[in-house]
């Protein structure tokens, strides 16, 4: 059963996928880019042949957005717009949706941090407090046997999923020294527990994280969350996300995300457009219009 929850809509904060830091992992990478003229960052590859430009994260006006895409030598490929926003209005232009939005927990880091948070989450931090653990804070060390890692990627392969590479990862901590930040919790000199924030501008990013049996007994993460924010805020921070929010099939994780306190906001989804294509195929966009508009 699905969790009930209240969705606000403030105002977003840059993306990680289009922030000036991204950029700079990305040239240390084999990744070919372009840049609109309006800034957004655009992917480019090769797919069975088909030459593909991707938007990720992008904020998207309906006024600009062909003229954009005209100006920069791409109508003739096929974009991938994932806008970071709802725009059900690129139905109109011919893009055709495919992935309905997802939504995002988006952590404001001003005012009163720990009374903002819902009781439980506090009682788990309190909790946590007790139980002894030594923190630690780093940059992510520029090397792949890092203890979190060596972790996510077993816990990747267990759980069938993927996220960024390993190499990318690492490249974003080589080109943005101090930007990439580890906190990891110890039980004497045993890791425990460890979660990896991405800083871009006055934002951050929940990247990865891991956590054994005993710190998952001890509510490590609460801590290290909890120790995360108040570093961060303390270096001007204002706006931490979270990640994506899955109330039906990882509810204790969107728990986790929103007992501290953050708010819900719904991304674009995902749509596939060949501008020569025109509006042939906008018909397709009364599909699945309503869950495009805002889930």
């Amino acid at each position: 059963m699905a969790l009930m929850l209240d969705v606000s809509l403030p105002l977003p904060a840059r993306p990680l996928q289009q922030s000036h830091e991204y950029r700079q992992a990305l040239s240390m990478t084999e990744a070919q880019t372009k840049t609109l003229s309006d800034g957004t960052l655009v992917l480019r590859r090769k797919i069975g042949g088909v030459n593909v430009a991707m938007l990720p994260r992008a904020t998207l006006k309906k006024a600009t957005l062909p003229g954009l895409i005209r100006e920069a030598g791409l109508r003739r490929e096929v974009l991938v717009l994932n806008p970071d926003h709802p725009a059900p209005w690129l139905g109109n232009l011919g893009a055709v949706p495919v992935m309905t939005p997802t939504h995002v927990a988006e952590l404001t880091l001003t005012g009163d941090l720990r009374g903002q948070m819902h009781q439980k989450w506090r009682n788990r931090l309190v909790f946590a407090e007790s139980q002894g653990l030594r923190l630690t804070r780093q940059n992510l060390p520029i090397k792949p046997d890092n203890w979190i890692l060596q972790q996510d990627a077993q816990q990747q392969s267990a759980r069938g999923y993927t996220t960024w590479s390993e190499a990318l990862t690492l490249a974003y901590s080589k080109a943005n020294r101090g930007s990439a930040k580890l906190f990891t919790a110890f039980d004497g000199k045993t890791p425990v527990a460890a979660m990896l924030f991405l800083c871009h501008g006055d934002s951050a990013t929940y990247h990865i994280s891991h956590t054994t049996e005993a710190g998952r007994a001890a509510s490590a993460h609460n801590l290290l969350l909890w120790e995360a924010m108040t570093w961060l805020a303390g270096k001007g921070v204002t706006t931490l996300e979270l990640g994506q929010v899955d109330t039906e099939k990882a509810a204790g994780l969107a728990r986790f995300k929103l007992g501290t306190g953050a708010t819900l906001r719904p991304l674009g989804g995902s749509w596939l457009w060949w501008p020569p294509l025109g509006k042939l195929l906008s018909p397709l966009r009364f599909l699945d219009r309503k869950a495009m508009s805002a889930a």
